[in-house]
């Protein structure tokens, strides 16, 4: 690993009673701790000048490359409170590994798994007073890194910056475990093979929002893309990967093919339904099976998944010309279970198997 030392600066923005009441309500990403991680990189001097700094406005260059180029990356996890009062994350490790492929795709350099672990754990750990101990709360924690060189020209920039900010959360979408109804996306693709679809970058949820602007004026929380060459090939939501569950104990999703961003949530729930003796397949997978499917009763559920929901009931998928309902089968028996499941592993419920966990020390323990 790259050894840095982390200069260290203490910051407290607020009280500990202003603190306490947005923890009460914390919406989600509306509000952000104490410090945050900064951590730069010039392509002589490599990673350098580690900092735990306070929470606020970062320098940047009108000439900035990330403002011109796009050359930005980011990544998302949470940090849970458990009954005990220790604090643990889920799965680092493939947040890093991720960002690393992001970061590659994007000609941004790479930076080492174990200091993406330990500049998350050291944010987590000075600001776990942040922490919400609430029914599905938890600290989202954003890890980023932009090119900011100071130039005009289409190259790769020479000098970057990794930052690290958390923000207290509650349930992504608000109302409790409800099914959402979700927008086909017929004119507009999120992807295109051999684009940025795998990459965790900006650019690509730019191109979601004026769909889910759409799918929002139909009534639906989301929109669901099919890909850019076989329009009846789904590749994900928005910002969501999608399951169909089949009568016959199977569980489809769409392969991973380029276009597709590979989840954590996505594989950990493929792992906990092989867990229980499900199959599960991972390929092309069209609108018209699962319209056929539903209306034959072949499949029974859909759901779909991502760090910030965890996993969503779909009750509807929705067009100008066809609606696919599930009805009152929504949520499904298998969404909620595994839904629990997931959960409880996170929150300290359920055992931690596959040694999914990662413990926050406390401030000033080795990290």
């Amino acid at each position: 690993m790259t050894d840095l030392t982390f200069a260290h600066t203490e910051a407290e923005r607020l009280p500990a009673k202003d603190r306490e009441a947005i923890l009460d309500n914390p919406g989600f990403g509306d509000h952000f701790t104490d410090h945050m991680v900064s951590i730069a990189w010039t392509r002589d001097a490599g990673w350098h000048d580690a900092q735990v700094m306070p929470y606020g406005p970062i320098p940047m260059d009108p000439a900035s490359s990330v403002l011109h180029y796009g050359q930005e990356i980011f990544e998302g996890l949470k940090a849970y409170r458990r009954a005990d009062g220790s604090i643990v994350t889920f799965r680092p490790e493939e947040n890093a590994s991720r960002l690393n492929d992001s970061a590659a795709r994007l000609a941004l350099p790479e930076l080492p798994v174990e200091l993406f672990v330990e500049a998350v754990k050291r944010l987590v750990a000075v600001d776990a007073a942040w922490v919400p101990s609430g029914a599905d709360q938890s600290l989202y924690v954003r890890p980023f890194m932009i090119a900011d060189e100071s130039f005009l020209g289409v190259r790769a920039a020479q000098r970057a910056r990794f930052l690290v900010i958390a923000s207290p959360s509650g349930p992504y979408f608000t109302g409790g475990i409800k099914p959402v109804s979700i927008w086909l996306s017929q004119d507009f693709s999120r992807a295109g093979h051999g684009g940025t679809g795998a990459a965790k970058c900006g650019g690509n949820y730019a191109a979601s929002l004026l769909p889910q602007n759409l799918a929002a004026e139909n009534g639906c929380q989301q929109v669901l893309f099919t890909d850019a060459n076989s329009p009846d090939t789904i590749d994900e939501l928005g910002g969501m990967n999608l399951f169909l569950v089949r009568d016959d104990k199977t569980l489809v999703t769409p392969a991973l093919n380029g276009n597709i961003l590979p989840g954590i949530t996505r594989k950990s729930l493929i792992q906990l339904a092989k867990d229980r003796g499900y199959a599960v397949e991972e390929r092309a997978v069209t609108v018209t099976e699962w319209r056929e499917g539903v209306a034959n009763g072949s499949i029974t559920e859909a759901f779909a998944c991502g760090t910030a929901a965890v996993i969503t009931p779909i009750g509807q998928l929705k067009s100008p010309d066809f609606t696919i309902d599930f009805g009152d089968r929504a949520p499904g028996e298998l969404t909620l279970s595994l839904r629990e499941e997931l959960t409880g592993i996170q929150y300290g419920t359920h055992e931690d198997r596959h040694g999914w966990l990662t413990e926050i020390p406390a401030v000033g323990a080795a990290v």
